[in-house]
């Protein structure tokens, strides 16, 4: 004769103990996500986590050029009349952030909400005056004079 060592409730509630352990040991194994920054033309959007972040605390002085001149991010084809969206989680509008082209600051204020709508024509016209068929645009998370993260994207004009 054969005796059943648990009864039911037994089993069914160390399965569920074994299931929640479990279930912590995957969390636990997992890194957060950067936050997300989105650009919008039109229909269309790419989101891109960051390519440099350093979990809110600021980026070491000696990676940031690196990070700033950094050639990968999403692309977006943008018409010269199109309006370009940037829109950042709250979490990077609540320290601020600013737009770099091609790896130079474009604004000297850090902007503090979560959107925002540049003119397409804004980013392919060079300081000489001569027009670019494509532009490395980074948002650039800031805390203070410091940099937390970078969010790369580039924009390739259509016709």
């Amino acid at each position: 004769m054969t005796a059943a060592f648990f009864s039911g409730k037994r089993r069914r509630a160390a399965a569920a103990v074994g299931a929640v352990s479990a279930g912590l040991l995957v969390l636990s194994a997992c890194d957060k996500p950067t936050p997300l920054a989105t650009v919008t033309v039109g229909t269309n959007s790419v989101s891109t986590e960051a390519a440099c972040y350093n979990d809110g605390a600021a980026i070491k002085e000696s990676l940031i050029q690196g990070c700033l001149n950094k050639k990968d991010g999403k692309t977006v084809k943008v018409a010269m009349d199109d309006k370009v969206r940037f829109g950042v989680d709250p979490e990077i509008a609540d320290n601020g952030w600013t737009l770099f082209i091609g790896g130079q600051q474009a604004e000297q204020e850090p902007y503090k909400k979560t959107y925002r709508t540049i003119p397409g024509n804004a980013f392919f016209a060079s300081q000489t005056g001569e027009t670019t068929n494509k532009a490395q645009v980074s948002i650039v998370e800031t805390d203070g004079k410091k940099l937390v993260g970078i969010w790369h994207f580039t924009l390739e004009k259509t016709s």
